[in-house]
């Protein structure tokens, strides 16, 4: 299953996951699966992959998390001399 397409992917995934969180699912699936991870291990990379942009709305369909400004807009301190 390397290098899957998202036309590959199951269909309660693809029901579940509008098509760029499906294009992140199937990456990390096959990025995980070629740094030799069991099918369970990479689907779990999956998921998690999809989840620090997506999540679960309440119609059951994934959908884009709103954009935190506050952690876009944070300063950069440096503890230089």
């Amino acid at each position: 299953m390397a290098d899957q397409t998202i036309n590959e992917l199951p269909a309660e995934i693809q029901e579940q996951l509008p098509e760029h969180a499906q294009q992140i699912f199937a990456a990390a699936l096959s990025a995980a699966q070629s740094d030799g991870l069991s099918e369970e291990g990479a689907r779990e990379i999956a998921w998690n992959s999809v989840k620090n942009e997506y999540e679960p709305g309440s119609d059951g369909k994934w959908q884009r998390k709103p954009e935190d400004t506050a952690i876009h807009n944070k300063s950069v301190v440096s503890g230089g001399n």
